[in-house]
């Protein structure tokens, strides 16, 4: 593995690596004994919090004008439930006494631009354990990395918060491909929803676990009144899931021994906490009225899928995935969301039977064959329905955008992305490549500006892997099994060649099809790769909504990335670089 570091830091990470094994040594076993037992934890008593609401716009005499915000890092506490003590995290936050977990969302309108200034106020060490071997962001004088991500953004790629643009504290310290204090925010792109997050190399999964997280919603007035959807903070709400498991002391427990512990001393393929929760709370309840509501919900979690349903059968009517409005509204009775996928849908709280309903959770983990749910990550939340009808002038329209169609004879060309995991001598997964390439390989995926292109992502794994491409919005075309009869000759050939052609990948991709579930054939950022199977995307370099330019110069660098959003295995080298070419 000593080829996956950087020489210069070879020092460094020695002196680390013995002091964590001390650590492991001393103290591993006894604070993984002092885990809260989270049984005694009471479900749906505490309400569900609306986390503060930041405009991305300034109104004067009644034109929206760019404003420019002011975001901090903090270090503070947070109660995550009535009976749990206060927890230390990392909050975002327009200071420190207004931190939250997650932090404020942040609403911005289409073509008024929005500035941020993202500021570190961080503590000089972590609250969680890091592994220095898998080519972390390191500051040579301390201090906590952190760079922010604006999911699902369509902008410039010094806003795009790459994972080598990394800061410290006060930027005294900067990643090497670091180039402002402020990002800029075109908020060009179609309206929708997207949320905003760490992504600091090697760091990400644990800066998000310590909670900097956050919503962005992006409203278009002129193309969304029309609909008449449920508005207004009552009624309109982002709801961001995630998992977490504490200590007694209430700190977030993340393991501090590595599943390979003589290779990576804490890295461990995937993270699932115990608890879920909703915008800051373990298992909320939310008292509703007896008419539509809208929520925007957005799985933040490192690791876990959520396949979300009502204990009652209440319908989800749903009418955007990811950043993007469908063509029409698509009644299910569940939504599967990987981490960092969304799904826009509206709840009709008139037609529920009971009067209390809990949004529940099915989806094994690790996703798809993991272990069942149990009693505690089977729950969400709860929302607790009044008795009287309401009036109620929102409705569902039975159309919504209708975007340019996705046309794979409009592809200028066919990619094709192959997704490896890697296993020591006992079997325990060391790493993971797209394209049997770490992350500081030289780019090879080039796309065009305006151009379309066909990728054919293979996933040679036995994870669900969520593809997430910077930039580019795509369609999801087919699923394809690969043929088990000949998976393995294939996976050899591919292990040695890395060339789907010269593998033959048309003899293989023959087994059975999977349709994409009908809402999510809209435009997407983040797709669900099935392990053993080629999926077909129709990726697009430009603007779904209109034939414009991009106001920006995509093809500067530092450039885009393209990545598996399992942050575990993002952190550990299964992420690429895009570079986009006129």
């Amino acid at each position: 593995m000593e080829s996956l570091l950087c020489p210069r830091k070879m020092k460094r990470v020695m002196m680390l690596i013995v002091t964590l094994t001390w650590l492991r040594g001393t103290c591993g076993e006894l604070l993984d004994d002092q885990l809260f037992e989270v049984g005694k934890l009471q479900m749906f008593v505490d309400d569900l919090p609306d986390m503060p609401r930041l405009h991305g716009f300034n109104s004067v005499h009644g034109i929206l004008k760019p404003t420019s915000l002011q975001i901090g890092m903090f270090s503070t506490k947070w109660k995550f439930h009535r009976d749990l003590p206060a927890t230390q995290v990392f909050a975002y936050g327009t200071s420190r006494s207004k931190a939250t977990v997650p932090g404020p969302t942040i609403e911005a309108v289409y073509g008024v631009d929005t500035y941020v200034t993202w500021r570190n106020h961080l503590p000089t060490s972590h609250i969680l354990p890091w592994d220095p071997t898998i080519s972390p962001a390191t500051a040579n004088h301390g201090g906590i990395p952190t760079v922010v991500h604006l999911h699902g953004g369509i902008h410039e790629p010094a806003s795009d918060g790459n994972a080598d643009a990394w800061f410290t504290a006060g930027f005294k310290e900067t990643g090497p491909k670091w180039t402002k204090t402020t990002l800029h925010y075109e908020n060009m792109q179609q309206p929708g929803n997207m949320w905003y997050h760490d992504h600091a190399m090697g760091l990400t999964r644990i800066n998000n676990l310590a909670g900097m997280v956050g919503a962005y919603v992006l409203r278009h007035h002129a193309v969304e009144s029309s609909f008449r959807l449920p508005t207004g903070d009552e009624f309109d709400r982002p709801l961001i899931v995630f998992d977490r498991s504490f200590r007694k002391d209430g700190s977030i427990y993340m393991n501090a021994t590595g599943n390979n512990p003589s290779i990576h001393p804490q890295w461990q393929p995937e993270y699932f906490g115990d608890v879920i929760i909703v915008n800051g709370k373990a298992w909320p309840r939310l008292n509703v009225r007896r008419r539509k509501y809208r929520f925007r919900i957005i799985n933040a979690s490192n690791a876990r899928f959520f396949k979300f349903f009502f204990s009652n059968g209440l319908d989800f009517i749903v009418v955007g995935s990811d950043s993007a409005y469908l063509s029409k509204p698509v009644v299910t009775k569940w939504i599967l969301l990987s981490p960092s996928e969304i799904a826009d849908a509206i709840v009709d709280f008139s037609k529920s039977p009971s009067g209390t309903v809990v949004l529940a959770n099915d989806a094994p983990y690790p996703y798809p064959r993991g272990d069942p749910v149990n009693k505690e990550n089977s729950k969400v939340m709860k929302f607790i329905v009044k008795t009287e009808p309401e009036d109620d002038t929102s409705t569902i329209p039975k159309r919504l955008i209708d975007y340019s169609a996705a046309d794979a004879s409009n592809a200028v060309l066919t990619r094709y992305i192959s997704m490896y995991e890697y296993v020591s001598s006992s079997d325990e997964p060391t790493h993971l490549f797209v394209n049997g390439l770490p992350y500081d390989a030289p780019v090879t995926e080039t796309p065009k500006i305006g151009t379309t292109e066909v990728w054919e992502v293979i996933n040679l794994t036995e994870d669900n892997h969520p593809l997430h491409i910077h930039l580019g919005l795509f369609k999801v075309v087919e699923q394809t099994e690969l043929l088990a009869g000949g998976l393995e000759e294939f996976k050899e050939c591919m292990t040695k060649h890395n060339d789907a052609v010269k593998c033959k990948i048309s003899k293989y991709a023959r087994g059975t099809k999977t349709a994409v579930t009908a809402h999510e054939r809209g435009w997407k950022n983040v797709f669900k790769m099935m392990p053993g199977h080629v999926t077909r995307i129709l990726v697009r370099f430009s603007y779904i909504h209109t034939n414009a330019s991009y106001p920006f110069d995509a093809t500067q660098e530092p450039g885009y990335i393209y990545h598996c959003h399992i942050l575990d295995h993002e952190d550990n080298m299964m992420m690429r670089p895009l570079k986009v070419i006129n």
